[in-house]
């Protein structure tokens, strides 16, 4: 695609010039059809690069894997290449060590290693699911714009917001997971959406738990607004990122219902993250905090709030997000076909081992990893199955991490393995209202790939040093310098002693007797 400065003579720095001074990087949308408008037929006047294909051929050895060649390219088309450059600088400044499974719109997995360090997720390991460039807000200019459907209208700086004489402040451990964690695993058995903005292929790593800092939304509407007006049923949030979908260009916009909004603490405005200033990755300088909820619900960059009386009509809230069921596909979807999702449902990931691991043992083989739920349902019971799904360990309470009413838990367990050669691992969690898992990745599989809800599985090779054969096969290896592994490479010794061998056969012959 080649870039031009101007359209119609009229530079494009100036048509989607940057809104306020000091905000660089946002463009309004939202307040301006007309400049909505003309970036459509813009857009229109150019050919981009297809979604790469990434779901029937194997993911690139890479990192980054996917390069967002689509998204950078309508950015470009605007004259907005600076947004580009801009985010990547930033990814590399907080984010080096992470899988760049999206250079733009960044979309960053947290390694294994990183992901079980601790209870709560270092800023500079955790995960980030962007859909638009980050912008570049200073804080002492910032306002919080909130509206609609309440009793007053107000403008609020982050020194107001701040100001416990004003707001009281709050702090809370909080799991964010994004809805395609594991999408991986039914892109593998059954490929689906690919999407404009491209379905990233997650593993186990899109999700973290932080603290929190900052103040209760429901606080700050009943006082710096009065209250909602009673038509209100829903809150929208606005972020100063911009969106593009089907052709056309957005401010990107969420909403959740006011009855979230009601529980205590559980949708707040966070400017900090364990214990410092929210990175501008994750949203500086003030973002939403949803707890429980797809992490998508969970606005950066917040500039604006209405309370409205039905869900927002922006696309990430009615036309992304959406469960179908798996008789829906390309040849029959439609938006109003599938239900948004909101609340996370019960999920777990094995971390160690790695799938397809070779794993030498006593007869007990070590496995950790994480267990989460949404919705304010905890984390009650974790379970290990070493035969794929029929029998099942239960991880001790002492190895797992404390409860919280919003927040994942780490786990650890020995399980009993008595069985040699290709065994199928598999967790569950039960969480406090009884929920668990589905058993398999086709009973959770959906057109768009969201929730990977299902037990996740691997497959572990069991070399028990237990029996005899194998034990003694082992301090043979040994005695010569060598190992089991690599798994596939022949052995370059006999496998039997030629005087063994003909013992064994002519006790058990092949053919029968008569």
């Amino acid at each position: 695609m080649t870039s031009k400065a101007s359209y119609k003579g009229i530079p494009l720095s100036q048509l989607f010039a940057d809104e306020k001074q000091g905000w660089s990087g946002y463009v309004e949308w939202e307040k301006y059809p007309d400049k909505k408008a003309l970036a459509r037929e813009i857009l229109k006047t150019h050919r981009f690069t297809q979604v790469p294909e990434f779901q029937f051929v194997p993911l690139p050895d890479t990192n980054p894997v996917l390069i967002g060649h689509r998204w950078k390219e309508y950015h470009e088309a605007l004259g907005l290449k600076s947004i580009v450059d801009f985010s990547w600088e930033t990814v590399q400044k907080e984010k080096p060590d992470l899988i760049h499974l999206l250079d733009f719109p960044y979309n960053g997995e947290t390694r294994r290693d990183q992901l079980l360090q601790g209870k709560i997720t270092d800023n500079k390991y955790h995960f980030v699911r962007n859909h638009g460039g980050i912008p570049d807000i200073d804080e002492d200019v910032f306002r919080l714009g909130i509206g609609g459907l309440v009793k007053k209208a107000v403008l609020l700086s982050l020194k107001d917001l701040k100001d416990p004489e004003k707001f009281p402040q709050c702090e809370v451990t909080v799991t964010l997971q994004c809805s395609g964690t594991r999408r991986i695993e039914q892109i593998r058995e059954y490929p689906g959406d690919g999407d404009e903005l491209i379905n990233a292929p997650w593993g186990e790593g899109a999700i973290g738990t932080a603290v929190y800092r900052g103040v209760a939304l429901k606080k700050v509407l009943k006082k710096a607004c009065g209250g909602i007006l009673p038509e209100c049923q829903h809150l929208e949030f606005i972020g100063a990122d911009t969106y593009f979908k089907k052709g056309d260009v957005y401010n990107y916009a969420v909403s959740v219902p006011y009855r979230k909004v009601r529980a205590n603490e559980e949708v707040i405005l966070a400017w900090e993250m364990n214990g410092k200033p929210l990175p501008q990755i994750h949203g500086a300088p003030l973002r939403l905090v949803v707890a429980g909820y797809i992490g998508a619900r969970s606005c950066k960059w917040v500039y604006q709030i209405n309370a409205l009386a039905e869900p927002s009509m922006g696309p990430v809230q009615g036309q992304e997000y959406l469960y179908y069921t798996s008789q829906i596909g390309k040849q029959n979807a439609k938006y109003s076909s599938g239900f948004s999702i909101q609340q996370m449902p019960v999920s777990s990931a094995i971390i160690s081992p790695l799938d397809k691991t070779v794993i030498t043992h006593d007869g007990l083989i070590e496995l950790t990893g994480w267990a989460y739920s949404g919705g304010g349902n905890w984390v009650e019971r974790v379970e290990v199955s070493p035969d794929g799904g029929h029998v099942w360990y239960a991880v001790d309470q002492d190895d797992m991490t404390e409860k919280h009413y919003h927040a994942w838990r780490l786990w650890k367990i020995k399980v009993p393995v008595d069985a040699e050669g290709w065994l199928e691992f598999c967790v569950r969690t039960w969480d406090s209202a009884n929920n668990t898992e589905p058993t398999f990745v086709r009973s959770a599989w959906n057109w768009d790939l969201h929730v990977t809800s299902s037990c996740h599985r691997i497959k572990i090779y069991s070399v028990n040093r237990m029996k005899a054969e194998t034990r003694k096969r082992l301090e043979e290896l040994a005695a010569k310098g060598e190992g089991i592994e690599p798994l596939s490479r022949p052995l370059e010794c006999a496998l039997e002693d030629p005087d063994e061998y003909l013992a064994a056969r002519r006790k058990h012959p092949r053919e029968p007797l008569n």
